[in-house]
Formats: C-alpha cells, sequence, structure tokens
C-alpha cells in the first residue's frame, strides 16, 4: 500500500472526554474530514460496530476505514482472556479492511483522568518486562493470524510513554509487534521522534501525526497538570503548526521505504479550534512535507 493521509476524528469528538465535540453527528466528522483531502478515518466511539455498517457508512463518503483503538491490559489478564477481549474489535477491523490495530497497555494509566496530573503516570514495572513481552508477542500472533497486525501505541499517561519505554518494548519483542510512532507524544514525553524512527524503522506499520504547541507544552509539564488539561490547553496541534520536524522524520521514513498510513491526530477543544479549519491545514501540511519528501 503507498502513503495514505488519514484523519482521527479526535478532532471533532474526544473518546477521553466526551463533553468536547459530544454533540457533534459522525456524519459531519466524516463530511468535513473528506472535504479536508483525507482518504480515510481511525474509528471512535460513534462509529458503527459492525463491518457492512461501518463500510456503508464510510463508503458513502469516498473513505476507508484505517485503523481504531484497542486498550491492552496484559497486566491484569492472560493471553486468552486478552484474546477474547480483543476479538470483536480484531475482526472488525479486518473485516472493514484495515492491516493494523492500533493497541495501548492502559493499565494503572492516568491520561484519561483529569483529576490526576501526568507526574503521577506510573513507569512500566521493571520486574515484569519479560512476562509482559512473552504475552503481547502471542497476541501479536494471533492478531497476525486473523490479516491483522498489532500497532503499539506509546501514550502519555501510561506505562509505555517515554523513549527509554519504547526502545525497551520493542528490544524484548520481535517483528509480529509493529510500532505506532506518535510524533507528539514521543516529545511530550520527552524523547526525540527521529531518532526512535531511525532506530525503529523496520517495525513502524503506523504513524500519528500530531505537532506540539512547544510554549504550552512546557508550561505543561511546568503546572504539573492532568493529559486531559494539557488538551485543553492547547498542547496538540496539526501537522506544521508546531515544533516536530516533520521533514526529517519523514526523511527517515523514505529511506526505509515506509507504506502505510500517515494519520492526523491532533485533539483540540472544537470550541477554539474549528474541526475543518485544522483538518484542512493539517492535510494541506502533511501532503506538502509527506510529497516533500518522497513519500508520496
Amino acid at each position: 500500500m503507498a502513503v495514505q493521509l488519514g484523519i482521527n476524528p479526535l478532532t471533532w469528538t474526544n473518546d477521553d472526554l466526551p463533553s468536547l465535540g459530544g454533540d457533534t453527528p459522525l456524519e459531519v466528522c466524516l463530511q468535513e474530514g473528506k472535504q479536508a483531502g483525507f482518504a480515510g478515518f481511525e474509528l471512535g466511539h460513534k462509529f458503527p460496530r459492525e463491518a457492512d455498517k461501518l463500510n456503508t457508512v464510510l463508503a458513502a463518503h469516498g473513505l476507508k476505514a484505517v485503523s481504531g483503538w484497542y486498550s491492552l491490559m496484559l497486566l491484569e489478564r492472560s493471553v486468552e482472556e486478552e484474546i477474547a477481549a480483543m476479538q470483536p474489535h480484531l475482526e472488525l477491523l479486518r473485516d472493514s479492511g484495515c492491516k493494523v490495530m492500533v493497541c495501548c497497555e492502559v493499565t494503572g494509566c492516568v491520561h484519561g483522568d483529569q483529576s490526576k496530573p501526568l507526574s503521577l503516570r506510573r513507569p512500566f514495572p521493571a520486574a515484569r518486562w519479560q512476562e509482559y513481552t512473552d504475552k503481547l508477542g502471542k497476541v501479536a500472533k494471533h492478531a497476525l493470524d486473523h490479516g491483522v497486525q498489532l500497532a503499539y501505541h506509546h501514550h502519555m499517561g501510561t506505562v509505555i510513554q517515554t523513549e527509554d519505554e519504547i526502545d525497551e518494548l520493542m528490544q524484548r519483542t520481535g517483528p509480529e509487534l509493529g510500532l505506532l510512532l506518535d510524533s507528539g507524544h514521543c516529545l511530550f514525553a520527552g524523547g526525540d521522534p527521529v531518532a526512535v524512527a531511525k532506530r525503529w524503522a523496520s517495525r513502524i506499520n503506523h504513524v500519528h501525526c500530531k505537532d506540539i504547541r512547544k510554549n504550552v507544552m512546557i508550561d505543561a509539564k511546568n503546572s504539573n497538570i492532568s493529559f486531559l488539561d494539557a488538551v485543553l490547553n492547547g498542547v496538540f496541534t496539526v501537522p506544521g503548526d508546531g515544533c516536530v520536524d516533520y521533514p526529517s522524520l519523514f526523511a527517515v521514513l523514505k529511506e526505509n521505504n515506509y507504506e502505510g498510513w500517515l494519520v492526523v491526530e491532533a485533539e483540540q477543544d472544537p470550541a477554539v479550534a474549528n474541526p475543518l479549519v485544522f483538518a484542512t491545514l493539517g492535510h494541506k501540511n502533511l501532503q506538502a512535507m509527506a510529497t516533500e519528501a518522497g513519500l508520496m
């Protein structure tokens, strides 16, 4: 698959903070996403959960299903319990033509709790790396057997957040597990997205193009606020509107023959950041930078 540009519905309506865009109909998200120029959407809580209905809704707008978030709880569940929990979502993605499934370990996470500052984030329990990655590898192989590859999403407020934690996860797992590189989360966590891309390019199977407003990020860290409050303050924006070095990142992806989706995922308060305006800006900037890098 050649590189394609997609978007996440968080631009319009937020899964973690339903008050943001809660009244925005799915039809508006799809119409405006298509108008902005995107080829596909990641899924959110307003999308149908049956493949035939989902495919019909997307096809009506000339859009494709890109992927969809799944919350892993392998620090608490057995492999068998996790596979049983994920199976309906896995089959939905497969039957909708998706090649990857976004996943993230959420046991003990704080990213969805507005009352908890990011400083209360629980690091990955060091003594459990081998146990965890053995289990994750088995779950990843199960997904592959069903035609979908897991794309692990390092994420602020979760047990795998930092560049070192990304490295540890990748070193302890095999090629059955893909890496979702999220430029914004990596930078917010103090990491270097370009350096991560250089080390793990062969494992990257999905990319979230989330830019960072540097001054808001610095203030969020200094003020010790929650992840959701940082979002409300505008820490994230669309690619090309912040401080992420996308030309260097895309050069690495091109050098390593990345083929997959580049997804704008830039949650903001839609009452402050007009979704159509920012989706259009994000597509324009992303297409220009991806074209310049030779990815399109």
